[in-house]
């Protein structure tokens, strides 16, 4: 394919999107393909001669798009949506187009400070203090990595990246039995090791770490003689929601030396309305908080959005500076790259750009604000029937359920309910486990999706129940 035959398919390609996301909704939620159909569809040798780009788009809509599930259909209300909204795909397609690296400030100036303005309109919309600085990484678990680096580095009094760990006193880090599991692949790309990570007791409606229980354990370790480090916060866990107590915690922490990052990887977009914010009290007092706007508040994947409290401690565990990446002559300058794990990186701010320019922040406000709303009212249908039974209640819009039949094994008959709601096709559900009980878990988060979209849950939900043998 060459330059000039690329917009006509450009033209092409946009048309199918629109379409696209303008009917998502009409086809199940999850792919329906067996195990291997779209591996021996493909070829197994890569071909020797060009082939036309008709022929290959045919073969998109025929292989591949029937082994996709479908993350932007309305009544996609597993998981965590991973959202598309129509101007994040045009700034994807454009930064996809321009093709830059954007690993420091002179590679491409606009990417770099574009970054810059764009974290701190997040960190406005957040009410975060001035001073707090933020980088754009590709997700969660990446920010996640980087604190966890820097705890240990500011543990070892920044003598770890050379000395290694040997030798040292083992380093303890907190966090309850809901945070998410990119934090141990963190503890053990760190090298503090699995064993290392203390998991806190929960207690109360929102599942949060025991502050109590925490002060215990890290008194416990002392007097073994072992080295409290950090701490891991939840915020909004993908379970069940679960939130820890933020500024309890964080007294724990501060009186122990204790660097804490917080992850709020789906609720924190909910902080842009302020009364969700008492979720979180003391969050300014953190010194590290993570959130992805690709997960509620609409931008394209990846995007995951990193607040530091003093950014010079990430930098001093991080930067590398060979000589071929110094900028010379330019003064003050940042180079993101010394922010983040990858050194490549790429225009993710022009997403957050376009999005925010073209919903404002109150129309993404009322978004959040509607799907909290809607899954609350279905959470109240469903807790009426007396044949169902909520486990966890709301936190925004998540919360969690399960079918209850006289005689029936509670946990076999709500797996073989999530699995028949899934193969329906008309919504899309995940289950999980609250305190080893096996249940169901409910949110809404797609950025199209509407009051009917989640009102039609109640119906599929309460058939399919009552339609197992």
């Amino acid at each position: 394919m060459k330059w000039d035959e690329f917009a006509d398919w450009g033209r092409r390609v946009a048309d199918w999107t629109q379409d696209y996301h303008l009917t998502v909704g009409d086809r199940p939620v999850r792919a329906r393909t067996e195990p291997g159909a779209v591996l021996n569809a493909l070829p197994a040798t890569p071909p020797e001669t060009p082939e036309a780009m008709e022929d290959i788009f045919r073969d998109f809509e025929d292989i591949v798009m029937p082994g996709i599930t479908h993350w932007q259909h309305p009544r996609f209300f597993a998981y965590f949506n991973s959202n598309a909204s129509a101007p994040s795909v045009l700034a994807e397609f454009l930064a996809s187009a321009i093709a830059p690296q954007c690993m420091l400030w002179q590679t491409s100036p606009a990417a770099t400070e574009m970054e810059t303005r764009m974290m701190d309109w997040l960190r406005q919309a957040l009410d975060l203090p001035e001073g707090f600085a933020g980088v754009i990484q590709d997700s969660a678990s990446s920010a996640t990595l980087a604190a966890v680096l820097t705890l240990r580095e500011k543990a070892l009094g920044w003598q770890g990246n050379r000395q290694g760990l040997f030798g040292q006193k083992p380093l303890r880090v907190y966090c309850s039995s809901e945070v998410h599991t990119s934090v141990d692949r963190a503890i053990w790309v760190a090298g503090i090791g699995q064993d290392n990570l203390v998991r806190v007791p929960i207690k109360g409606s929102w599942r949060g770490m025991d502050p109590d229980a925490l002060e215990a354990a890290i008194k416990t370790d002392l007097a073994a003689g072992l080295h409290p480090a950090g701490l891991i916060l939840c915020v909004g866990g993908t379970g069940t929601g679960a939130t820890d107590p933020v500024d309890r915690c964080l007294d724990v922490a501060e009186k122990y030396g204790l660097y804490t990052h917080v992850d709020a990887a789906w609720a924190g977009s909910a902080m842009i309305c302020p009364e969700f914010r008492h979720y979180w009290p003391g969050i300014a007092r953190a010194d590290s908080i993570v959130f992805n706007p690709h997960k509620w508040l609409g931008v394209q994947f990846d995007c995951s959005a990193h607040f530091l409290k003093n950014p010079d401690d990430l930098v001093r565990t991080l930067a590398i500076q060979p000589e071929y990446l110094k900028t010379h002559g330019r003064d003050g300058i940042i180079n993101y790259s010394e922010w983040s794990v990858p050194l490549g990186r790429r225009f993710r701010a022009l997403k957050l750009w376009f999005l925010m320019r073209s919903y404002g922040m109150e129309g993404l406000r009322q978004r959040l604000r509607n799907h909290i709303a809607w899954s609350s009212a279905l959470h109240d249908r469903l807790a009426a029937e007396p044949d169902f039974e909520i486990v966890t209640p709301p936190m925004w819009s998540l919360w969690t359920f399960r079918y209850l039949r006289k005689g029936a094994d509670p946990d076999e008959l709500n797996q073989r309910l999530v699995n028949a709601i899934n193969d329906d096709g008309r919504i899309y559900l995940t289950q999980t486990r609250v305190d080893g009980a096996l249940v169901i878990r409910f949110q809404a988060g797609q950025f199209e999706t509407t009051e009917g979209d989640v009102m039609i849950a109640f119906d599929v939900i309460t058939e399919i129940a009552r339609a197992l043998t």
